[in-house]
């Protein structure tokens, strides 16, 4: 199936095109001091006509059904081995719910106007910026092309509290349809290393 340009995207970004859209998928995540866990990913790039794609993503952790029960329990939610003295025992009762958030965070992508030395005939300079509610925000710089995106960080700036992270680099690549990601990261004094990677799938809205 040829690929058709999301309707109204402004030519600026044509080479950021397969991106649009909503993503949904699965991953896991870890780090010196952070065990290493299993998590559900939504990501969403979308446009208003302006020369940059808008994007948001969503990680939550994968829940163990005990401990699926238990944030139930907290939610004043029934567990999944509990039923209510005024309900019959077939009544359905969830049987997860969803996993706490590990982290967000929501930004701009945009083909930078000057094109650098050292790209090929086929990649486009791509300029990110990114905000994350624990505090801090990073510039990421590099390129895109032949469905593959590679990320450094040039700039990370934090507050007084936030985050203490350093450096990262990101690489996104469209792999048979799936959108795939991996990144890594100095933070906390550790040196750069693997921190987090995922599969995600586009997902198809209904009309």
């Amino acid at each position: 199936m040829p690929f058709i340009l999301p309707e109204g995207l402004a030519p600026e970004v044509y080479p950021l095109a397969w991106l649009v859209g909503d993503w949904h998928g699965e991953g896991v995540v870890g780090y010196p001091g952070i065990e290493e866990s299993a998590f559900t990913q939504d990501i969403t790039f979308s446009h208003d006509g302006g020369p940059y794609l808008a994007y948001t993503s969503t990680i939550r952790l994968v829940v163990a059904p005990d401990d699926a029960a238990a944030l139930a329990a907290q939610d004043g939610e029934p567990s999944a081995d509990a039923e209510p003295d005024d309900a019959p025992a077939s009544t359905p009762v969830p049987q997860q719910a969803p996993g706490p958030v590990w982290s967000t965070e929501s930004g701009f992508w945009r083909i930078a106007p000057e094109r650098p030395e050292g790209l090929t005939e086929e990649q486009h300079p791509v300029e990110v910026l990114l905000s994350d509610p624990s505090g801090f925000l990073s510039v990421y710089l590099g390129a895109v092309g032949n469905g593959r995106i590679d990320l450094a960080s040039d700039l990370v700036a934090r507050t007084a509290t936030g985050a203490d992270v350093t450096a990262s680099t990101r690489l996104y690549g469209l792999v048979n349809s799936e959108l795939m990601w991996a990144q890594d990261l100095a933070a906390f004094g550790q040196a750069m290393q693997t921190y987090a990677s995922a599969r995600l799938t586009r997902v198809e809205n209904e009309e």
